[in-house]
C-alpha cells in the first residue's frame, strides 16, 4: 500500500458537503440526548431556565450570559460524552490509570462550567426573586 492509498482512504471519511456535515453532527447530538442521561438533565434545566427568564423579564444582556451557559453546559456534556466513548475505545473497558484521569478530567470540565452557569443564574435570577418577596 502506497501513500496515495492512505490518502484515498482519507478522504473516504472527510465530509466533503455541507448537508453531510450538519447531518453527522445533529446525528452526535441527538445520539447524546438519547444516551446520556446527564444531558437530558441538563436539558431540562434549560427549559427551565428559559422559562424562569421569561417570567423575570431578564435584559438582553442577561439573556446573553444565561443562554451562553446553558449552551456551554450542553456543548461540554456532549464533549464529555465523547470524550468518555474514546476512552472506552481505546482501552478496551479495561481499567488504566490514563483512562480513568482523562475520564475524571472531561467530567471535571462539565462541573467547572456547570458552575458557571449556576453562579451566573444566582448573579441574574435572585435579585429578581428578592424584589418579588421583599
Amino acid at each position: 500500500m502506497d501513500l496515495r492509498d492512505n490518502n484515498n482512504d482519507k478522504r473516504k471519511w472527510k465530509n466533503r458537503e455541507l448537508i453531510a456535515s450538519l447531518e453527522f453532527a445533529l446525528t452526535g447530538v441527538l445520539t447524546a440526548f438519547k444516551e446520556e442521561r446527564n444531558l437530558r438533565k441538563h436539558a431540562i434545566s434549560a427549559v427551565l431556565v428559559v422559562i424562569a427568564g421569561l417570567i423575570f423579564r431578564v435584559s438582553q444582556v442577561e439573556w446573553l450570559f444565561l443562554l451562553l451557559s446553558v449552551f456551554l453546559v450542553i456543548a461540554f456534556e456532549v464533549m464529555n460524552s465523547a470524550i468518555e466513548n474514546v476512552v472506552d475505545l481505546a482501552s478496551d473497558y479495561h481499567f488504566s490509570m490514563l483512562a480513568k484521569n482523562a475520564k475524571d478530567m472531561a467530567a471535571g470540565a462539565v462541573l467547572i462550567v456547570s458552575g458557571f452557569a449556576l453562579l451566573t443564574g444566582l448573579i441574574i435570577f435572585v435579585p429578581k426573586i428578592w424584589q418579588l418577596i421583599f
